[in-house]
């Protein structure tokens, strides 16, 4: 039988969140609330970084550059699954969807560089704390982005030029609510071998490798803060540290437990709910932590709101 290659295939049809239609408004205003927050959280951390002069230092360097790729990254998925929802299109352009995929994978794997920078930057902080401004000056951590920014590029472009490769027969219905690349060679006609090995191989250099220096790094901190005599410098040491370590574990939790540890075929509605619990909800969460945890971000806050009340009276 002849197949319909990626030429012929216009579009497909995602399925979107697994709610009954009469519960689509009220998920609808849900997720665009929750949308708009991330959104606006996450570029007040930009402003306040950007404003404050105390803040202009390597950590929140690295937090300005994470926080723009959470904005980015929820804006890959969560609009388009908006309007699915609430105008009941399905339908996304190949080039659309080829086009989420490499978006998505890309900002992905960027969360992951710049939380093992941010990783590195407390470890210098604490373990080598006379050191630190000579090690992560200006340049190194412009480096550090940089080459952040081009592994990504090169993994996300590597997954979807495999991707535009492959045939795809009639069925174009993805069970899913964006495009997913792991749903998308299981609707492929062709050989997706290649495909499969080189996720594996990028996800050691984008997940594993970084976890793996994520880990090593707070490892020596663990061993520096308790070679710390006081509990008041233990808990300064744990302070610097502690919103990145409940970022770091609440996105590297949800990553596990959606592609490590996935549901069975028959339970597909599992990993979309754990899908949007690792594009939305943890999204959502990184604002707050940063701000609620973090005694600078919460002094600039108060100088913003206090400059602000200026300028209005």
């Amino acid at each position: 039988m002849r197949l319909e290659n990626q030429s012929s295939m216009s579009e497909f049809l995602l399925l979107g969140l697994p709610i009954r239609p009469e519960q689509h408004s009220v998920f609808f205003s849900l997720f665009l609330g929750m949308y708009l927050t991330t959104v606006l959280g996450n570029l007040l951390i930009v402003l306040l970084i950007r404003l404050d002069s105390c803040l202009h230092t390597p950590m929140y360097f690295f937090l300005s550059h994470l926080a723009l790729t959470d904005v980015s990254f929820s804006s890959v998925t969560v609009p388009k699954m908006l309007i699915n929802m609430h105008f009941q299109d399905q339908s996304i352009p190949y080039a659309g969807c080829v086009t989420q995929t490499y978006f998505f994978i890309f900002f992905t794997d960027l969360d992951n560089f710049l939380l093992t920078s941010m990783a590195y930057d407390r470890y210098v902080a604490i373990c080598h704390p006379l050191r630190y401004t000579t090690i992560m000056r200006e340049g190194v951590c412009i480096l550090l982005v940089a080459v952040s920014w081009i592994l990504s590029c090169a993994s996300a472009l590597s997954h979807t030029l495999l991707l535009a490769q492959l045939s795809f027969c009639v069925d174009n219905v993805v069970p899913h609510f964006f495009c997913d690349l792991g749903v998308l060679l299981k609707l492929s006609c062709s050989d997706t071998s290649l495909n499969e090995l080189v996720i594996f191989t990028a996800g050691v250099v984008v997940i594993i490798l970084p976890l793996t220096c994520i880990l090593i790094s707070y490892g020596h901190i663990g061993a520096t803060i308790l070679k710390v005599p006081s509990a008041r410098g233990i808990f300064k040491a744990l302070s610097t540290c502690g919103s990145h370590l409940s970022v770091v574990s609440l996105y590297y939790g949800a990553i596990i437990g959606l592609y490590f540890f996935p549901s069975s075929s028959s339970s597909s509605d599992k990993n979309i709910i754990a899908s949007v619990m690792y594009m939305v909800v943890t999204l959502l969460l990184n604002p707050f932590i940063y701000s609620l945890r973090n005694r600078d971000m919460k002094g600039a806050l108060e100088k913003l709101f206090n400059r602000a009340m200026v300028l209005c009276q």
